[in-house]
């Protein structure tokens, strides 16, 4: 069975940090690029970042480059999304999806994705 959890997710203040973290089951991680997606209220879903399968290659949505950094362990079949320099702005749920595509390529649309997580929720306030 396919399955992606999401977790680290919670409440912090403005200028604070977070790390994220998605465990996948049923799938090889090593054969899927990942990415993270996130959803505020009201708003719809928009790519956050992504990485490719080989790590060679990775991409930041331009309001979180410098602030973000998307990591992927293989071996432990997990995924990370560190957050720092949160603001208010970033406040929504978080989720991690996976994509069978080729070794090199980078997803960035949400269609593209097989597999998706249930996602954790991040809250910037103070």
């Amino acid at each position: 069975q396919v399955q992606l959890v999401e977790s680290g997710g919670g409440l912090v203040q403005p200028g604070g940090s977070l790390r994220l973290s998605c465990v996948v089951s049923g799938f090889a991680l090593d054969a899927y690029a990942v990415g993270w997606f996130r959803q505020a209220p009201g708003k719809e879903r928009e790519g956050v970042s992504c990485i490719s399968r080989s790590e060679g290659n990775i991409h930041y949505a331009d309001f979180v480059k410098g602030r973000f950094t998307i990591s992927r362990d293989n071996a432990k079949n997990m995924v990370y999304l560190q957050m720092n320099s949160l603001s208010p702005e970033d406040t929504a749920v978080y989720y991690c999806a996976a994509a069978s595509r080729n070794r090199n390529y980078i997803p960035r649309l949400s269609e593209e994705y097989d597999y998706w997580g249930q996602g954790t929720q991040v809250t910037v306030s103070s």
